[in-house]
């Protein structure tokens, strides 16, 4: 072997090995920017993998069409749901009728926790098609009117439904 292929040889085997695992220092790597910024009062951005549009609640309260037809883009992509996933979105359902029966002056208040609870489902199962939900969930709870609550209940009723 020459000098050169012993030289080679060696440093190769000096070298420090590539490691797959994260750098030490503890932590995720710091961001790089990849994230969407701005949009109007403190809306979320949508999250990675997340391509289901929003929907429009003035076009939801006043359309009935575009109810069903919503109703059945939420449910075409929760398809591969197990039962227990099923039996999760019934339990929200009856909380979101139970929401709608109470007093005026509490009424926001449930909605804005059934949001809490509705994000808490979506992140314990993975149903990130339900995204749109929350969004629309938050639009409802903010504009804090008698048929936007009515709606987002029919709404859920109706994929409830579809979806047996």
């Amino acid at each position: 072997m020459s000098d050169e292929a012993v030289k080679q040889e060696t440093q190769a085997k000096e070298a420090p090995k590539a490691d797959s695992r994260p750098p030490r220092g503890g932590g995720r790597p710091p961001q790089q920017g990849n994230r969407p910024h701005g949009g109007s009062g403190g809306n979320r951005p949508q999250r990675m993998g997340d391509h289901s549009p929003d929907i429009d609640l003035e076009k939801l309260i006043g359309d009935p069409l575009y109810l069903d037809n919503q109703a059945h883009a939420v449910v075409s992509r929760l398809r591969d749901m197990d039962s227990g996933t099923r039996s999760q979105l019934r339990r929200f359902y009856s909380a979101v009728r139970r929401a709608c029966r109470t007093a005026e002056g509490d009424r926001q208040h449930e909605f804005v926790m059934l949001r809490a609870r509705l994000a808490y489902t979506i992140a314990r199962h993975g149903l990130r098609s339900l995204d749109t939900l929350e969004r629309l969930l938050l639009q409802v709870t903010r504009k804090n009117d008698q048929r936007g609550y009515e709606r987002f209940r029919d709404l859920f009723e109706a994929i409830v439904a579809y979806n047996e």
